[in-house]
């Protein structure tokens, strides 16, 4: 059986993942639906421009901005290798969504490259926060403007895990984040753009998150983490990839670009802690990272 041209396109525009083409200036040239449902931005927005200005701009593990020497794309047009790698691309609501890229050359019929292609798989966790968005609408436990947890539910999955930490001696450790000079973001730029800021640092958590761990609003700017089973190196580790993410992140308002940072206080639950002083533990964590000059993270 041969397949015609419309086939083909058909099989292409209908993948379950992201693909696009560009040429060997890294123009984009070809956007698939999948591309426009896991990035936000639609093909008419993104035909024509470079793929590291204001669109994907991916980022590796320790917010390196690839787009500036380390890139998948140009190297493999450089050196006509095939890549694969996970990095972390920018969402046009500005949170950064984890995707496995494999990236390959275009060639023309004498063997010279003319451009390149990406396809990228969301590894991301939607589909489970999916489910518990709905749970915590229905348990009135949903915070509507960020679609996390609100403060009632994480007082109660504290207790859960404390409850989980007695029975069964499982470890368990919290991060409480705070946005760096939110006060002044809003007075700047307003509460519109304060509130959209919330919702990509939510969609951050949201995509980076391991199904069993929760992220929640604890009030204003403020979230916690509750991050099962994990020890002080491994919270630390988590702690500072989603601060590095934050802070490569960015939201796009007009021709503004806003970028905002986060300061963290880590704390592993011990055996004689209760859920007040976890908290009041992680917090004063958190000031002392704002004290040693904002966008870190403390452990204690």
């Amino acid at each position: 059986m041969t397949l015609d041209k419309n086939a083909y396109q058909r099989i292409i525009e209908n993948l379950n993942d992201g693909l696009y083409f560009v040429d060997n200036n890294r123009i984009i040239t070809y956007w698939n639906k999948a591309a426009e449902r896991i990035t936000g931005f639609s093909a008419k927005e993104v035909i024509g421009t470079s793929c590291g200005d204001n669109i994907l701009t991916h980022v590796d593990e320790q917010g390196h901005l690839l787009c500036t020497g380390m890139c998948p794309l140009a190297n493999t047009l450089a050196d006509e290798k095939v890549r694969e790698a996970q990095v972390w691309l920018h969402h046009k609501k500005g949170h950064r969504v984890p995707v496995l890229v494999r990236v390959s050359p275009i060639t023309d019929q004498y063997g010279k490259v003319i451009g390149g292609i990406e396809l990228f798989t969301d590894i991301s966790d939607f589909a489970a926060n999916a489910v518990r968005v709905k749970e915590l609408e229905k348990l009135a436990y949903l915070d509507h403007l960020t679609g996390l947890a609100n403060r009632s539910y994480i007082e109660r999955e504290l207790a859960a895990r404390f409850g989980e930490k007695e029975r069964y001696n499982l470890p368990f450790g919290i991060l409480f984040m705070d946005i760096d000079h939110f006060k002044l973001f809003n007075d700047q730029f307003g509460h519109d753009a304060g509130d959209d800021v919330l919702k990509f640092l939510a969609g951050t958590f949201t995509a980076n998150t391991r199904p069993f761990d929760i992220y929640g609003r604890w009030g204003g700017e403020e979230f916690i983490g509750i991050i099962r089973n994990v020890d002080a190196g491994a919270l630390e580790k988590m702690g500072n990839r989603l601060r590095t993410l934050v802070e490569s992140a960015y939201l796009v308002r007009g021709t503004e670009k806003h970028h905002v940072t986060i300061s963290i206080g880590a704390a592993v639950a011990n055996a004689d802690d209760t859920m007040d002083n976890l908290i009041k533990r992680a917090d004063i964590l958190l000031y002392k990272s704002k004290e040693a000059g904002r966008n870190r993270l403390t452990i204690g």
